[in-house]
């Protein structure tokens, strides 16, 4: 059917009409034209590249890596009735009074979401545009339709993608939404599907990465603390009639849907077709328009490079001007040259972007360097954060002393007190976690510290550094990071700044103990980060200590794998260092064997818990603290290897002398008190199990509550002992209140959940209810698959039992 089409010339943005076509072309390398046909088809071609084409056939789920800030939910009492508000935008930035209209993109959008169930996807490197326009677009939608909800939700990484749906629940006051057991993007779910909520459009943010939203088995990054049972992000996105779906991505393969679905795409790289006028807007007129043009030619027409240079065009004016920016770009040939000569990879890595782009960021950082040192410290400091959720809090001065820096030693004692309380039956280890040291720091609390802090702030943000959240966090695009941190190696001043971050983030990130995990969770990504950042042999102490803990955490969390390379990496700097017999040293080969002893690695395990014990032994005395929670350690080796009379000696060894030392009601006496019980489960003496298993819940419930890990962990220990008395519904009550309630604290794939699905499931067969038990036990084999690996004694199990069951 007739239609017209566009032609762009880059220098003099001249409109020609063209023939009738189906389909549209955009082609991104900096002299592009733009074809539009008919709307049912979408094709991109780059003038360095292939050609990619999206149609009717385009169909899929795509998801991302994790990293990020990372939340806890806790029990909360009843809510009460809402009134659902109106519908109105959550837009978490504001509207940019210089931005340039590219043609009609907007237009484009605007017409497809207008469409049933539509999904619209900006694609492009980072920088070029691709969250402007969606910012744009929702301010504009918001003035035009009032009536209709736009939801923004930072798709970078798992975690905030759970954070965004939460965020959507406490905006519509979905009822429920903070019950203990709440499936917040199951809620969220429901609430879009259902059309008498009205009209609503999802801005996806940064949906870089296919796991985020495709891979129901996070295998890397930070975990959360209201895990479900793990489904793709993907499904969560409904395809409801009322809705439709708008995504940022740099991943041309994007896809946010596994269902069958037209999947159209609009791609924004150097969609800017207006970079003079951009210029213009932010500078004025230009007296030289063919100067202008020469400078945005040599910006790659990146709409992010251009705003950069009018910023520091304006801060230096009227000493600078475009002709002398672009002399002064031309004449830095030397440093341009270094940099094109870095490895392509890792800036595909980092982002995607010109290597202009990263000249022109770093001839700011030189004027903001000049102007205000402070902001320019900031700056450094925060390019070695994950680039997403950086949180304001560990960024504002503060004076950091010596006590807020963990030093070598986790407690007086120099041990983390790890010990073992069994859930019978399936094997599972709970760790008691002792030896806690929160950072207490102290802040410079004068306002001038704090005005300082805001200013440097500002300034960042004038220049398009940094880009701020409503939840005092910021965000750097990830070529900003990588440009700072060759600008700071180019002056010499990388690694110091490096060991500033390592130095706050040790400060800020506090042991991996239970009352900790909320904080924990919100800084986890940074330090994943700062597994690449060790320092020189002589700096390395407080790293090593920021990789424990965080090493620390992941165990706590069932994220083995992480917590082997972080505990790895801490465990053998501090050997190097302090040598093997230091304190800190056996701290972590006795953590690193606590966490093999997880992985099923239990002859490993044995061996260094061994070696820590006689050398505790050696240098703290028998009954030391220390050296009971190494006994502990080794005799649930034996355990685990059905070694029960070793592990009933050196047991009941530990409990009387906690009872002893600590007192009967101590948490470490609580620890050995469930052990023994456990050993003695495995030897059937289920009565003697019962009564040690009672004292350590009741005991357990008062202390820590009903709802602590260790509780639970007693809980179901008891109800395991019940199922072998043949006490099946007294032993399914407990079961079910255990697997539901650790799936909230813990997260629904984590091993001790997964237990918990495991012994309900046994208490299911024993009650004669085949099929139920089947299909759960079936689940919690893929589950343990997926976390633990095909080769964990755990997922061999319950393969076995599946086979078992089902012949």
């Amino acid at each position: 059917m007739p239609t017209s089409d566009l032609r762009l010339d880059p220098r003099g943005y001249k409109t020609h009409k063209w023939l009738d076509l189906d389909t549209i072309y955009l082609i991104v390398k900096p002299k592009f034209s733009l074809r539009f046909r008919h709307v049912d088809e979408l094709r991109i071609e780059s003038a360095m590249s292939d050609s990619y084409r999206f149609g009717d056939y385009n169909n899929g789920s795509q998801v991302g890596t994790n990293r990020g800030t990372i939340y806890n939910t806790f029990p909360q009492a009843p809510e009460r009735s809402e009134t659902p508000p109106r519908p109105f935008a959550t837009i978490p930035f504001s509207r940019d009074p210089d931005f340039v209209n590219r043609g009609d993109i907007l237009e484009q959008i605007d017409r497809r979401c207008s469409e049933p169930a539509a999904r619209v996807a900006l694609v492009g490197l980072g920088g070029i545009g691709k969250s402007q326009l969606a910012i744009e677009f929702a301010h504009r939608i918001t003035e035009k339709q009032p009536d209709i909800w736009v939801f923004w939700v930072h798709a970078g990484m798992y975690e905030r993608v759970e954070d965004g749906f939460r965020t959507i629940a406490n905006t519509v006051k979905l009822a429920g939404r903070n019950e203990p057991k709440a499936n917040i993007p199951q809620l969220v779910y429901s609430w879009l599907s259902n059309e008498r909520n009205g009209r609503w459009i999802m801005i996806l943010d940064s949906a870089d990465d296919r796991d985020v939203f495709d891979n129901a088995n996070i295998a890397h990054g930070t975990t959360s603390g209201n895990e479900r049972k793990r489904r793709p992000f993907a499904t969560y996105l409904p395809q409801s009639q009322n809705g439709s779906i708008i995504v940022t991505t740099r991943n041309r393969d994007i896809q946010t849907d596994r269902a069958p679905s037209k999947y159209d795409r609009s791609r924004t790289d150097g969609a800017d077709r207006c970079p003079l006028a951009l210029l213009e807007k932010k500078l004025g007129s230009p007296a030289d328009l063919d100067v202008a043009a020469d400078l945005v030619q040599a910006l790659d027409l990146v709409p992010l490079a251009i705003s950069q240079a009018a910023a520091y065009i304006q801060a230096r004016a009227p000493r600078s001007s475009p002709e002398k920016y672009l002399a002064e770009f031309r004449k830095s040939e030397h440093r341009k040259s270094s940099l094109l000569q870095y490895d392509a990879g890792d800036l595909r890595r980092d982002g995607g972007a010109s290597n202009a782009v990263l000249t022109t960021w770093q001839i700011s950082f030189d004027y903001i360097r000049s102007k205000r040192p402070s902001a320019a410290d900031l700056l450094s400091l925060m390019s070695f954060f994950d680039r997403q959720g950086i949180p304001g809090w560990v960024l504002k001065p503060r004076r950091v002393t010596k006590e807020d820096i963990p030093g070598r030693r986790i407690d007086e004692d120099g041990d983390t007190d790890f010990d073992n309380g069994r859930s019978a039956t399936d094997g599972a280890v709970d760790g008691d976690m002792d030896g806690d040291t929160d950072s207490d720091l102290t802040d410079d609390s004068a306002d001038t510290t704090d005005d300082g802090f805001e200013d440097d702030v500002a300034i960042l943000r004038d220049y398009c550094l940094i880009a701020t959240t409503e939840m005092d966090e910021f965000e750097m695009h990830g070529l900003v990071q990588f440009s700072t941190r060759k600008w700071l190696e180019q002056w010499g001043q990388q690694e110091t700044f490096k060991q500033k971050f390592i130095e706050r983030m040790a400060a800020s990130f506090p042991t991996g103990n239970y009352k900790n995990w909320a904080t924990c969770r919100n800084l986890f990504a940074h330090v994943q980060v700062a597994v690449a950042y060790q320092p020189s042999d002589d700096r390395n102490d407080i790293w090593a200590t920021l990789l424990y803990n965080g090493g620390w955490f992941a165990w706590s969390q069932g994220r083995y794998e992480v917590a082997q390379r972080m505990v790895g990496k801490a465990r053998r700097a501090r050997e190097n260092r302090l040598g093997k017999e230091d304190t800190a040293s056996l701290d972590s080969m006795s953590l690193f064997a606590l966490i093999l002893l997880h992985r099923g690695q239990w002859e490993e395990a044995e061996k260094l818990f061994v070696q820590v014990m006689e050398t505790r032994t050696t240098k703290l005395g028998a009954d030391h603290p220390s050296m009971l929670t190494s006994m502990a350690n080794l005799a649930s080796t034996f355990w685990n290897q059905g070694r029960w009379e070793e592990a009933e000696k050196l047991e009941v060894q530990v409990m009387e002398t906690r009872k002893t030392k600590l007192g009967a009601d101590h948490p470490d006496t609580l620890s050995s008190m469930a052990n023994l019980a456990s050993t003695f489960w495995n030897q059937g003496r289920w009565e003697e199990a019962e009564k040690l298993f009672v004292q350590v819940m009741e005991t357990r419930t008062t202390k820590l509550g009903a709802d602590h890990p260790d509780t639970l962990t007693s809980m179901a220990n008891l109800a395991s002992t019940y199922r072998k008395q043949g006490r099946w519904e007294e032993a399914e009550k407990l079961f079910v209140q255990v697997m539901e309630t650790s799936k909230t604290k813990l997260g629904a794939d984590h091993p001790d959940t997964l237990s918990s699905m495991a012994n309900l499931a046994f208490t299911w067969k024993s009650q004669g209810r085949h099929s139920t038990a089947l299909a759960l036990m079936k689940d919690c084999a893929q589950a343990r698959q997926r976390r633990l690996g095909a080769e964990h004694p755990d997922t061999l199990s319950s393969l076995a039992t599946v086979t078992k069951w089902g012949s």
